[in-house]
């Protein structure tokens, strides 16, 4: 697998691509090419064309969850009709808002989205490549990583708390174990990597990339770090929605590793 950072918070020092607030990481594995997720602006567009990317090549588009700063985009990606299988949670494109009342959504709904592309919506695992799979729905399996409610979306009609449910991963299979690759981890970075074993049936996690969704030095950052060390993970790449002082604290204990506009990871 060979993944390319095309979006994030930060850029290295003198890597000259456009950061923001936002993740879009391309990757390939073997003949196919696939995109996780497509950022707030088309930020991610002009760094993958200063790279030699040609996401015309991408047959698959993954998205992490609905939230603008992964979801923005779409708008700037699909000006046009396109051959790509976009996967995702159901709930995904529905209506959210933040606690102020702020909308913070796609801004492509799945009406739009379906004449653009091909939309394949699960809460169960999908296969996406030979060795990449689409976690779907993930279920809450650490009592510290509970989920919250950050804002409302409507479902079916109704409007109700947001508690993210559409938050996913997607994991690729190596023989030296998984190596998990996630937005935001709304749904809680170790929920997601336990269940990532249990759908890809290996104990061992290679390594992450991503959100962690941590920002306070607190019971539930001091769990994640017992549990990232236990499961000896050898590639760490907290990033995005992270805090600084949440990764001085991770590596205090942890080898975390810095992430940046530019960045290539090969497995």
């Amino acid at each position: 697998m060979r993944l390319k950072v095309l979006e994030d918070n930060y850029t290295f020092i003198d890597a000259y691509y456009l950061g923001e607030p936002g993740v879009s990481y391309y990757t390939e594995d073997g003949n196919d090419k696939i995109l996780f997720d497509v950022g707030y602006s088309s930020v991610m567009i002009e760094n993958a064309k200063k790279m030699g990317i040609d996401l015309k090549q991408v047959s698959k588009l993954v998205i992490s969850h609905g939230h603008d700063d992964h979801t923005s985009g779409l708008k700037y990606f699909f000006t046009e009709k396109r051959d790509v299988e976009l996967i995702a949670h159901p709930d995904c494109f529905n209506y959210k808002e933040d606690v102020t009342g702020l909308y913070i959504g796609s801004p492509l709904d799945k009406g739009q989205l379906s004449k653009v592309c091909r939309l394949n919506l699960s809460k169960v695992p999908i296969q996406v490549s030979k060795n990449i799979i689409y976690l779907g729905e993930i279920p809450t399996l650490y009592e510290f990583e509970q989920k919250y409610s950050i804002g409302k979306t409507i479902i079916n009609g109704e409007k109700k708390d947001d508690t993210i449910n559409d938050d996913s991963a997607i994991v690729y299979k190596s023989n030296k174990g998984l190596f998990v690759i996630t937005g935001c981890s709304h749904s809680g970075i170790c929920n997601i990597l336990e269940y990532a074993k249990k759908v890809c049936n290996d104990n061992r996690i290679y390594g992450v990339i991503g959100g962690f969704h941590l920002f306070e030095c607190n019971k539930r950052l001091e769990e994640t770090i017992n549990y990232l060390k236990e499961n000896d993970i050898q590639l760490l790449y907290p990033c995005h929605c992270v805090s600084l002082k949440a990764k001085m604290e991770m590596g205090k204990k942890l080898n975390i590793n810095e992430v940046g506009v530019g960045l290539e990871i090969n497995i």
